[in-house]
């Protein structure tokens, strides 16, 4: 493959997206567009509210990769990281020898040029840490710009061209392009660096820990000594990996090595209270929507990168309190009956158990009925067949669904749903399988009662089960 014409040209006016209805290539067109480019883009699917959100923007979308997309050429394509190189508007630029790039290098580019980077990654907590780190941001009146993977409350966007100096990244270990099979996460070169954890993940292009590792190792060694790299003092994989950095270290947890703490968590009218400990002995008082003890680490996390700007201590305290959450992380999507339906992203099996675990007790006076439907390319595989079980041991009731997608993965490695449950059942847990969507409302709507919470945790669209699942109540 030639890769001449890998490159962003200088002088660019006219743009095209290539697989731009995903979440993170939907926003970098919408900030293009804002900040005066001519943008047109296509994509295998066009539904809303995506759809609905591009077109109101002004950018016009093709449905379906076809070479006629390029009948006027542009300066630049923009290739979403889910194109193959067999793609049809791929062999077309490659024949024409336009220009092209993928979404970090061009978010690199175009939006982050002459800002300080805020790079947020880690297996868990990047978009709720992303986002808390842009509402600080916000509340301190520095005009941040983000791009971020979920919708936030108090922007109701999950992206903004800011005036400021800073700009907030989630970035990720997944690979970038078809030509090119690095980490987003190397494509910037950040002040601050967020590490919030590192797992097993993404079976479809890691092969073990170690492998994910290494991307994290080589991370850090591109960070400069000037930069500050704010890491999870309490995950063991992250204390290896930064023996290999030259970059400055603060971390946060409840490790006794860890410069930013907290103590006496508690639920106050509805929040989550806690002392916020920092690196020099003070503790605050802090009360913040933020359930659980997963998010309060993602708090402090904010609370180092916070410091480092020159942020103060009371704006970081009134914009924990006022953070108004993202879109599909612990989402209270509607009550009826007096049960609650709640959306969450939770898939992996770390983040599933530590879900539970901060929702149940905000939630004392019924069950928490745990809905889980695998979708990613590691949920579905067998790789956490006997690591799932346990993740579900605070839920009251459990249920299962057959993955959707299921026929994607090997059968050898596939995971097995009703293996699950009854391994979840074994444990003395109510457990219950099932093969469609449908069933599941059909079930809970007979099952539930008053004071209930159902929480439903899936990376996808789960049949569009919230919506569904409110109006059958």
């Amino acid at each position: 493959m030639n890769l001449k014409y890998n490159r962003i040209p200088d002088n660019v006016k006219t743009i095209h997206m290539i697989a731009a209805c995903g979440t993170a290539m939907g926003a970098l067109a919408s900030m293009l567009k804002d900040m005066g480019y001519r943008v047109t883009g296509s994509d295998h699917n066009i539904y809303p509210p995506m759809s609905d959100f591009l077109k109101t923007k002004g950018i016009k979308l093709f449905k379906g990769f076809h070479k006629d997309n390029f009948l006027q050429n542009p300066d630049l394509v923009i290739v979403g990281n889910a194109v193959t190189k067999d793609n049809p508007e791929a062999l077309e630029f490659m024949r024409r020898k336009i220009p092209f790039c993928s979404m970090p290098q061009a978010l690199n580019r175009f939006a982050a040029f002459g800002k300080k980077i805020i790079l947020v990654t880690g297996t868990h907590g990047k978009t709720t840490t992303s986002s808390v780190m842009a509402h600080v941001l916000n509340c301190a009146g520095l005009e941040p710009s983000f791009m971020i993977g979920g919708i936030l409350n108090n922007f109701n966007s999950n992206y903004c061209v800011g005036k400021g100096d800073y700009i907030v990244i989630e970035g990720d270990e997944y690979d970038t392009a078809f030509f090119d099979k690095g980490p987003k996460f190397m494509h910037y070169d950040p002040a601050i660096t967020i590490i919030t954890s590192v797992e097993f993940d993404h079976a479809d292009i890691f092969r073990d820990l170690n492998h994910v590792k290494q991307v994290f190792t080589d991370l850090i060694e591109k960070l400069s000594g000037k930069s500050l790299a704010v890491i999870c003092g309490d995950c063991e994989s992250l204390q290896d990996i930064i023996k290999h950095g030259q970059c400055r270290i603060e971390k946060y947890g409840l490790s006794s090595s860890s410069d930013w703490s907290f103590y006496n968590l508690r639920i106050e009218s509805g929040k989550s209270a806690f002392k916020l400990k920092t690196p020099e002995n003070n503790a605050f008082d802090i009360v913040t929507p933020l359930m659980g003890k997963h998010n309060i680490m993602n708090a402090l996390a904010v609370a180092g990168a916070a410091k480092e700007i020159g942020i103060p201590h009371e704006c970081l305290i009134n914009a924990l309190n006022s953070f108004a959450g993202v879109k599909r992380r612990q989402e209270i999507r509607g009550v009826k009956r007096g049960i609650i339906v709640m959306d969450d992203f939770a898939h992996h099996p770390t983040a599933v158990k530590e879900t539970i675990a901060a929702v149940k007790p905000f939630f004392p006076d019924g069950r928490l009925i745990a809905v889980f439907e695998p979708g990613t390319n590691s949920s579905m595989r067998n790789i956490f067949q006997d690591t799932y079980p346990s993740s579900f041991s605070k839920a009251d009731v459990v249920c299962i669904r057959r993955p959707s997608r299921l026929e994607k993965i090997p059968e050898n490695e596939r995971i097995s749903s009703k293996k699950l449950v009854s391994d979840i059942a074994a444990k003395g847990i109510e457990a219950f399988y099932f093969e469609d969507t449908e069933s599941i409302i059909k079930f809970l709507c007979s099952y539930a009662r008053r004071g209930d919470i159902l929480l439903i945790m899936s990376n996808g669209g789960f049949d569009n089960i919230h919506k569904r699942l409110l109006e059958s109540l």
